[in-house]
């Protein structure tokens, strides 16, 4: 892996784990360089690659900002999703079964083809999540959350399904903060215990490089998120089957 790809993967971690927030300008070039360790135009190839994906955005003249999540994936004439839509039990269950349906393919792919360095970014958003949430720092948490999800999907080394992940970034956000605030309202320390087991069986399948056990943790994952916003909300709707 390129020297800029690696400082790209860091730069987005930073983003996922809380250090900069959407609309926030990134640090003067000079000294983000000597904060990485890198020359500048090892810095400048990053920043393009991540302003490429839409994650940065470079004003000429005023610096780098972070991108607030945009409706480039949208479809002429869709409409993004707003918050009274993605806060209906029924969008969110939406959510999670395209989730299942995506997700255990990335892990699945993620387990064969996950090189040193993806295993390494996925064990520090890992522990970026455990951190935060033992913090007490939700929003933080969620946010490392989701990066932990998206670099499985990095890992995948799946063009197409990293660039679905990334397009769903804000929806994903938005409903992993919701069902994560739904189900520690019913038991916070048993919730925040069954999770970090969760992810962890999920992480630890992917070093190991076992597909199969990996497909089964991430659908555990989403089952036990499925069922316990279920149970909030009184709902009894089941996740249709999907293709082996």
């Amino acid at each position: 892996m390129r020297l800029a790809e690696q400082v790209a993967q860091r730069l987005q971690e930073w983003i996922g784990q809380g250090q900069w927030q959407p609309g926030q300008r990134l640090p003067a070039e000079r000294a983000l360089a000597q904060q990485l360790g890198v020359s500048r135009p090892s810095l400048r190839e990053a920043i393009g690659l991540l302003a490429s994906q839409g994650i940065l955005s470079t004003r000429r003249g005023d610096g780098t900002y972070v991108q607030a999540p945009s409706n480039a994936f949208l479809l002429p004439g869709q409409i993004e999703p707003k918050a009274p839509i993605l806060s209906d039990p029924e969008y969110s269950f939406d959510v999670l079964e395209a989730r299942a349906a995506l997700e255990s393919n990335t892990a699945w792919l993620a387990a064969q083809r996950a090189t040193t360095v993806d295993k390494e970014r996925i064990r520090r958003c890992f522990d970026a999540m455990v951190r935060h949430q033992q913090s007490g720092q939700s929003q933080l948490s969620a946010q490392a959350d989701v990066q932990f999800h998206l670099a499985i999907a990095e890992a995948s080394h799946n063009v197409v399904l990293l660039r679905v992940m990334h397009s769903l970034f804000e929806l994903l956000s938005s409903t992993v903060l919701q069902s994560r605030r739904a189900i520690f309202a019913m038991s916070e320390a048993q919730t925040a215990e069954a999770l970090t087991q969760q992810h962890y069986a999920l992480m630890q399948a992917i070093i190991e490089g076992d597909a199969d056990g990996a497909r089964q943790a991430i659908e555990q994952h989403l089952g036990y998120v499925r069922d316990s916003v279920h149970q909030l909300h009184g709902k009894a709707r089941t996740l249709q089957p999907q293709p082996a």
